[in-house]
């Protein structure tokens, strides 16, 4: 399988850790530590040695903090992980909080006593972090130290080492632009800024830019690697030899020079001896990087990996890749909810079987390489956890009366797919056709909307919000992330939310669209497909170029919470014709039985 349900946290057995590791950081004559869920990379999905947030503290979600001081320590996520956190961190050793209405360093400055000495492992925080602590310490009149290595890996027997997976060539037919020309692209953009090199730290821009994928994390096709890439486009990329098989080598050829990761601070010490001009990304590269520029005399420019704006914006084979892989996924999810439809109505389905089910229909396709994230299979109240992960003690069975909501997506050779559907298991209550109708007015009035080039996502989010504000309703995450071909499910620059974000939608852009609601105790509901965005004709007397989306998922929304009383006829009419296009599109791929089941679940809401 390429899940595990394994219970990965132990809340109680991480808080016997936090003793040694004060010790440890007595001994190093430090005060406090601060514990990020982040490797050397700032990446969101990271290797098992670099799980140090989960192995102190218990807690297994994909962002947050602990700040561990002798007498007192906390954990610090966001509203995805409300639940979760404080079920999974031991209240007794941490005090949890919500990383935005208490943030961590404003916790930090009111803890911290004059002539503390509180610190950091520079490779896992960014410039912009690294800021906000000294600020933090400044104001506590203590001082903030960074570690030569860090102090929790002293005290964490058998942390897993370094991975190794195979770093493989991603084919042109699927990238659709040669590692050579995105060198040539990205350099031209180097010397316009006057720089002679570009510090690249996440696997995921090398990965893109090289035409390179690997398994070094889980669901994300990524080898982990730095590079740096020179002005005239050449390459001196930093990774375990033994990831590189004698294909690999070659596909890279003689632009891209090899070297250990052991080597990366010396190359960058010989960029800064020589007085040279050198671009990095304060927001994702490691506060190492900086220090080690500047200590060896480097001319430091800032500024956003530019490999991020481009690989967002999908080339042509991308694009059609996509269409491609959504069509074989929407047959897999079809076939999973025609199942559910069939099993679930006896009460022996339950949270793990369903996703090992789904798993099993992706699984037929070739070109399916992995799941994109562990499948979010939420029963009942299950379901209100937003980022839930069903493990063998919390498995829930799916029970009449009740919601399922299930969030999944897959790793295919030429896309990333992720989807979420919620389904009634029996007869809906009232309240979640109201709840469910309500996200779905939020879904279609985003999916459904042009906006004048230069929009950003958190100019659009209110849209999604906006029928479940009428009713006093909200949901505390995100509406949109971008999606990586082939990458990263979660991928920037670009994404639609609440939070102020000053990059622009373009075409080509893959963004999700799935606004939700969430009853704690209850159910949790979310709706969401993949969407690219695109040029739109402008309206007959308009005066700006305009851009809207095309809907690349394939499968049907559950009628069965649909209250067509909440809908407009423009909102029904646009779920009528999405189902007729699922429809149209999936029926020659499915078998007899699927497809008559498929031809009752998007029969026209119209028409009752």
């Amino acid at each position: 399988m390429f899940q595990t349900f394994e219970e990965t946290s132990d809340g109680k057995a991480a808080a016997r850790r936090l003793d040694p590791f004060r010790e440890e950081l007595r001994r190093r004559g430090l005060d406090g530590f601060i514990v990020p869920r982040t490797d050397e990379h700032q990446g969101e999905y990271v290797p098992p040695g670099a799980q140090r947030l989960a192995w102190l503290t218990g807690f297994t979600g994909s962002a947050g903090l602990a700040i561990v001081l002798q007498a007192r320590a906390g954990v610090f996520t966001d509203g995805r992980y409300t639940l979760q956190v404080r079920e999974q961190v031991d209240g007794a050793h941490f005090t949890t909080h919500h990383i935005v209405e208490e943030p961590p360093f404003d916790w930090l400055a009111g803890a911290l006593g004059p002539g503390q000495r509180f610190a950091y492992d520079p490779w896992l925080h960014t410039v912009d972090g690294v800021g906000r602590m000294r600020a933090a310490c400044e104001k506590a009149g203590a001082e903030l130290v960074a570690v030569a290595d860090n102090p929790l890996d002293a005290v964490w027997p058998g942390q897993p080492p370094a991975p190794l997976s195979p770093a493989v060539p991603q084919p042109l037919e699927y990238a659709g632009e040669s590692a050579e020309a995105k060198r040539a692209r990205i350099a031209a953009t180097l010397r316009e800024r006057g720089a002679a090199a570009q510090v690249l730290t996440l696997p995921e821009s090398i990965a893109w830019l090289l035409n390179l994928r690997g398994g070094d994390v889980p669901h994300t096709p990524l080898p982990l690697s730095f590079a740096i890439l020179m002005a005239d486009g050449t390459v001196e990329l930093f990774i375990d030899p033994r990831k590189l098989l004698p294909e690999t080598r070659a596909h890279l050829g003689n632009g891209v020079a090899l070297g250990e990761p052991a080597a990366f601070g010396a190359a960058l010490d010989r960029l800064g001896r020589a007085g040279l001009a050198v671009q990095a990304d304060p927001g994702s590269a490691a506060a190492w990087v900086f220090q080690r520029l500047e200590a060896a005399g480097a001319r430091i420019l800032r500024g956003e990996d530019p490999c991020l704006l481009v690989k967002a914006c999908k080339n042509p084979t991308e694009l059609e890749g996509s269409r491609r892989a959504h069509l074989r996924d929407g047959r897999a999810v079809t076939r999973f909810l025609a199942w559910l439809a069939r099993e679930a109505p006896g009460g022996q389905v339950d949270e793990i079987g369903a996703a090992r089910q789904l798993a099993r229909f992706r699984r037929e396709n070739e070109l399916f390489r992995d799941l994109s994230f562990s499948t979010i299979s939420g029963a009942g109240p299950n379901g209100a956890i937003v980022h839930y992960r069903v493990n063998a003690r919390s498995n829930r069975r799916l029970e009449p009366g009740s919601l399922y909501l299930v969030d999944s997506g897959a790793q295919y050779l030429d896309a990333t797919t992720d989807i979420t559907r919620t389904l009634a298991i029996g007869t809906p209550t009232a309240e979640m056709r109201d709840r469910f109708t309500r996200v779905l007015k939020g879904h279609i009035a985003l999916a459904a909307c042009i906006f004048p080039v230069g929009t950003t996502g958190s100019q659009l989010d209110a849209l999604a919000r906006h029928a479940l504000w009428q009713a006093g309703l909200d949901y505390d995450h995100g509406t949109g992330h971008g999606v990586g071909a082939y990458l990263s499910v979660h991928e920037g620059p670009q994404r639609i939310a609440k939070v102020a974000n000053n990059v622009a939608l373009r075409p080509g852009m893959i963004v999700s669209n799935e606004p939700g609601y969430y009853k704690t105790g209850a159910y949790g509901i979310r709706i969401e497909n993949l969407v690219a965005v695109r040029e739109v004709p402008t309206p007959p007397g308009g005066e700006r170029s305009m851009l809207g989306f095309e809907t690349l998922t394939r499968a049907p929304i559950d009628l069965a919470l649909v209250e067509p009383s909440l809908l407009s006829a423009a909102e029904i009419a646009w779920l009528d014709a999405y189902h007729e296009e699922v429809r149209n599109s999936l029926a020659p791929l499915l078998d007899a039985e699927t497809a008559s089941w498929l031809e009752r679940a998007t029969r026209p809401l119209a028409r009752g």
